[in-house]
């Protein structure tokens, strides 16, 4: 029967570019520059897809969400989210609290943090307390302090729903 708890974690990265919008956790953050990827980019909703597949041992967004597939292209990331989480209700799980980090030089993200909290709150059907969002600036070292690229991580705690 497995575990009543589990816990995932997921990580994504995508490089900066000019001119591409930048979403962050469902959230439009103004910015001159924005992810690269096939879809729009979001890292921090990708991070959080993987821990919820991870969480329930079913791979990451990449098996169900391809790169190579152009039906996919600048897909919004709040699909990708929900095609994990049904995955992951069809598992008999549901989202205990989730905790992230999002590594990013510039722009500044903490005025846009309580919306992205929101959002993925109602994504994942919890209340914004039981969502973490934090951000880092890597204080100028790597790829993020040099403003080449952009990472997040997500841990997500998962239940077993109970029968009613």
């Amino acid at each position: 029967m497995g575990s009543p708890f589990r816990v995932g974690m997921g990580y994504d990265v995508h490089p900066l570019v000019p001119g591409r919008p930048m979403i962050l956790g469902g959230v439009a953050i103004p910015s001159s520059f924005g992810p690269d990827g096939h879809s729009d980019a979001d890292v921090l909703i990708h991070a959080l897809a993987d821990a919820i597949l991870g969480s329930v041992a079913l791979g990451d967004i990449g098996q169900y969400f391809p790169p190579s597939d152009n039906k996919y292209k600048n897909l919004d990331s709040r699909i990708i989210l929900r095609k994990a989480l049904d995955l992951l209700y069809e598992k008999g799980y549901v989202v205990g609290n989730v905790d992230s980090v999002v590594a990013l030089q510039s722009p500044k993200l903490a005025p846009y943090i309580p919306e992205m909290k929101k959002v993925l709150a109602d994504l994942l059907q919890v209340t914004p307390d039981d969502v973490s969002v934090k951000a880092t600036t890597t204080e100028k070292l790597g790829f993020v302090g040099r403003g080449e690229g952009i990472s997040a991580y997500a841990t997500v705690l998962v239940f077993r729903k109970q029968q009613s």
